[in-house]
């Protein structure tokens, strides 16, 4: 059982970035929090029950048990000469929860609660404290409150209202940042992601404020547009960021540069709809840039603008001023599973 502490609310240490090398030598363009500072999703569930329950009907939480018995992997792990799909870090990064057990690295569980919202170590002591003893998260101060979440966020904790930064963890994984992977291994070039369609499917988690946590809830209409636009913005961020490190003429730099052009045309038809400066300035960035080998500074440095413009994005519109775009908006038809209710 995590308890919860009286906390200190200053010096609270960062999550400590780092980089995994694959087995290959390569490099992943992922970005994995370091296994120590993991505590499982088991430590969540404690207080997250309706949450965890929806995440064990999902194919994040399966692909534990089922996803080295796949054929297709088992084909790729032969292709890269891999020995255990769990224990090589071209695949554990994306597909798995990954912590350090007696000093190996261990794959503990599938894609959950720290694969979004961040290691959880450094904050799920200050997450749990809403003021001391007796005091739960209906009787905490306003005062209290703002004062954990920004400690919280100080400590790396990804909140649901941090679009940008929880979509990224979802972008970096589902565009397949591995060259490697796909040309040799034969895994494909990313998947056809679309936020919206994903965010309230099978993985929709959305029980905080509804009755006794029964219900749980889509997304408001501004949310969801706000969603759309941001996950338009991140494909097209990432499909850059791919193609930035092809580095021979094969499957993925064909398949990722094939990508941008599509997710350039995406963001363009939203600015179409909707006129903003972010989304103009994105448009006109992206198709000044040249999808090419060898061009990895512009198109590294054009991602970067692209990010920029989307953090500016979630933080200059809530979604009410954007319902010109609800047309593009998957609806029910379109969700990616059924969320648990």
């Amino acid at each position: 059982m995590i308890k919860c502490k009286s906390l200190i609310y200053n010096n609270i240490p960062k999550i400590v970035v780092s980089f995994f090398i694959a087995a290959t030598g390569v490099v992943p363009a992922t970005k994995a929090v370091n296994a120590e500072n993991l505590v499982g999703a088991g430590a969540c569930a404690e207080c997250h029950v309706s949450e965890s329950e929806a995440w064990q009907k999902t194919h994040h939480f399966n692909t534990f048990s089922e996803l080295h018995r796949r054929p297709k992997a088992k084909e790729i792990k032969e292709k890269l000469g891999l020995k255990r799909i769990k224990s090589e870090s071209d695949c554990m990064q994306c597909h798995y929860t990954v912590q350090k057990v007696n000093d190996k690295m261990k794959a503990v569980s599938g894609i959950s609660c720290e694969s979004c919202h961040g290691a959880a170590k450094d904050w799920i002591d200050v997450h749990n404290d809403f003021g001391g003893p007796g005091v739960t998260r209906e009787t905490e101060t306003m005062e209290h409150k703002e004062q954990r979440l920004a400690a919280t966020a100080a400590a790396g904790m990804i909140r649901p209202g941090e679009i940008y930064k929880l979509a990224s963890n979802c972008f970096q994984c589902h565009t397949v940042p591995n060259e490697h992977l796909v040309n040799t291994g034969g895994h494909r070039a990313g998947s056809a992601f679309e936020l919206v369609s994903w965010l309230q499917g099978e993985v929709r988690h959305n029980f905080i404020g509804s009755d006794e946590k029964k219900e749980n809830r889509e997304a408001t209409p501004e949310r969801k547009r706000v969603l759309y636009v941001v996950g338009r913005i991140l494909d097209l961020e990432y499909s850059f960021r791919g193609v930035a490190k092809a580095t021979e003429k094969a499957a993925y730099a064909v398949k990722m540069a094939k990508r941008a052009k599509r997710a350039i045309i995406r963001v363009d038809k939203i600015n179409q709809l909707k006129p903003l400066p972010e989304l103009q300035s994105i448009v006109t960035l992206a198709k000044a840039q040249k999808l090419k080998l060898n061009n990895e500074t512009e198109l590294v440095k054009a991602a970067d603008e692209i990010a920029g413009h989307a953090r500016a994005f979630t933080q200059n519109y809530t979604g009410d001023e954007l319902a010109e775009i609800d047309s593009l908006i998957p609806g029910p038809d379109k969700y990616q599973g059924s969320s648990a209710h």
